[in-house]
């Protein structure tokens, strides 16, 4: 991956062929690195200040990308994903990449994760996953908790975010239309 080359991960070669054979609706998130993803995995490993030493959360993890870097940069990070092929891709990426990341399977959207520092990358692709999130992610940053997130454009990003850091990330042709998406790593308003 062009962002994060220190990184190791096992992906899919092809992710429409994969997504076809699963019949799902929705992608395999886990299958490969989402823009949102790339962007705040390098905005990480470029500021180990942000989580080095403090626990971590990475929500909707999907291939861990994102809870590797911050295991790179020093966190104590549990990576969350409901789906159970994701963590166990998740526990395959950390142990390539030689990183120790606990894993949470499930849906924490309707708990109070006691954590420093959650990231996601990528989790506003439809109305509902961000009707369900946004709440999400601005409790935890009243708790006191830093809040980052990784998007590139998508249409349910909450207008009033703080732009912090921006990357243009290659992604997929045949899944995004688009060889490279400007992707923003974000805060949530003061």
């Amino acid at each position: 991956m062009p962002l994060t080359p220190d990184i190791v991960l096992r992906t899919a070669d092809d992710i429409i062929a994969l997504w076809e054979r699963t019949g799902s609706p929705e992608p395999p998130f886990w299958a490969f690195p989402w823009a949102g993803g790339q962007a705040l995995a390098r905005h990480v490993l470029d500021h180990p200040d942000l989580v080095a030493g403090r626990r971590v959360l990475d929500l909707a993890s999907g291939s861990g990308l994102v809870a590797v870097a911050a295991a790179r940069a020093g966190g104590h990070v549990t990576a969350n994903d409901i789906d159970p092929v994701a963590t166990a891709a998740i526990t395959l990426n950390a142990r390539a990449n030689d990183v120790t990341v606990t894993v949470a399977e499930g849906d924490l959207l309707d708990t109070t994760p006691d954590t420093d520092v959650l990231l996601a990358g990528d989790v506003f692709y439809d109305r509902d996953m961000a009707a369900r999130v946004a709440p999400f992610l601005l409790a935890a940053h009243r708790r006191g908790a830093l809040v980052l997130v990784g998007d590139p454009q998508r249409s349910f990003m909450p207008r009033g975010w703080t732009r912090v850091d921006a990357f243009d990330v290659p992604v997929p042709h045949d899944l995004e239309g688009v060889d490279t998406r400007t992707t923003t790593v974000w805060r949530p308003p003061p």
